[in-house]
């Protein structure tokens, strides 16, 4: 039987044992667990979220995976729902278009493609397309939609059979996905062989100095079992038959990278942003330990803060919700000891609603209660979004409502 959770003893990148613990978060449930009324009596187990640096190669990642069927088996999530993600990846496609120039027809496959609405760019644009996403019933919907989806792990066998069937793939991508792999050596084996010699890996995924700089504590859980910076990636690539020949900082997820990769000794010279993060990384010590002390303490300050703010609120009775219903905001409900204060969830996501949120099984409503329940506080859990939230429901704020927003430092409005 395989084990819910198990603990890595190397590191994911280079294979290096001299890992330094770094961040201890609150143990959660899986993120994304939200349950039905039925399953309310049912105990959510939880699992460590324990941060850990190489110091071999000075990549950050955790120390335990937990089995990806339980994080994977009944996976909802749209990235349709995204606010911007849509337009995102429409600006994505094109640039990757401009810069790999494939004929016609080539190949394209997104690892992890979720609904398919990055590869529904590229086939409009003219490309053959093919989805792989291990969660069935979005596969299942993304195929309905017109984009053909595999339901499927990513492996050698998959890669193996996508090539004897449609040839090899001008790109192949892989987008807040590749953080999620905890054997990365067959990922990147296998992505080399189904490549086209001319052809490119393309990925987004968090970055290391996005997180450590603007306290993204959401970033962490379960699904993210790497937190990735250039310089340990660019020698993991080395070390596979493949190099990083560009990257650059988008501002999705708060602060991601997106980075190409050819097989080693591709067609395309390697551009000079790779040496210039490498740089810029080092002059911020992400392969220490001291940035990790860091963001710990300036996470507790918030923790302290925003307990100390919402226990006073709870004692003078006001009535107080969380808005957001995502897998970062376990997270944060977790590490910031939210669960006997919030009194309910509210959440834009539709699939969301009447649901309860993992272990702490609070309800998640549709943001329309906020206008007929009408709570004195509101923390947005989902304080990435705060502006456009905020912006939504000036009508609350109007009505002498508040919003707390936690991050990076606790303000009330």
């Amino acid at each position: 039987m395989t084990p819910l959770v198990y603990r890595r003893n190397t590191c994911r990148l280079c294979g290096g044992r001299d890992l330094d613990l770094v961040l201890q978060l609150a143990p959660t449930p899986s993120g994304d667990a939200y349950v039905s009324a039925e399953r309310l009596g049912e105990v959510q187990e939880t699992y460590p979220l324990d941060l850990v640096l190489c110091r071999g190669c000075g990549h950050a990642q955790l120390f335990d995976v937990v089995n990806p069927e339980l994080l994977y088996g009944a996976y909802t999530y749209s990235t349709s729902i995204s606010l911007g993600l849509a337009e995102h990846f429409r600006q994505y496609a094109d640039a990757v278009l401009r810069y790999v120039s494939p004929p016609p027809g080539a190949l394209v496959v997104d690892v992890g493609s979720n609904d398919g609405t990055l590869l529904k760019v590229f086939h409009d644009r003219g490309m053959h397309v093919l989805g792989v996403d291990p969660a069935t019933e979005v596969a299942r919907k993304a195929t309905a939609s017109g984009i053909e989806t595999l339901p499927a792990y990513f492996t050698a066998t998959v890669a193996h059979k996508i090539k004897k069937e449609r040839g090899c793939a001008a790109i192949v991508a892989a987008n807040n996905v590749f953080a999620n792999i905890d054997n990365l050596a067959d990922m990147i084996g296998s992505i080399r062989d189904l490549l086209a010699p001319d052809g490119v890996f393309v990925f987004e995924t968090s970055y290391l100095a996005d997180v450590i700089q603007k306290a993204l504590l959401e970033t962490f859980f379960h699904e993210h079992l790497s937190y990735f910076s250039v310089k340990p990636l660019e020698a993991f690539f080395h070390r596979y038959g493949m190099e990083l020949i560009f990257v650059e900082r988008v501002p999705t997820k708060g602060g991601s990278m997106r980075g190409i990769v050819q097989r080693a000794g591709g067609p395309r010279k390697t551009s000079t942003s790779v040496a210039q993060l490498v740089a810029y990384e080092t002059s911020l010590g992400l392969d220490q330990v001291e940035p990790f002390k860091a963001f710990a303490s300036e996470i507790q300050a918030v923790k302290t803060q925003l307990f100390g703010l919402l226990g006073g609120l709870k004692e003078k009775g006001k009535t107080i919700a969380g808005y957001g219903a995502s897998v970062g905001v376990t997270t944060l409900m977790y590490h910031f000891d939210l669960r006997g204060v919030l009194d309910f969830l509210v959440d834009d996501n539709a699939s969301r609603h009447h649901l309860f949120s993992p272990g702490h099984h609070l309800p998640v409503l549709p943001a329309r209660v906020i206008g007929e329940r009408k709570p004195d506080y509101i923390v947005i859990l989902a304080w990435a979004y705060a502006d456009p939230i905020m912006k939504k429901n000036q009508a609350y704020m109007d009505q002498g409502g508040h919003f707390v927003v936690p991050l990076p430092k606790v303000t009330v409005l």
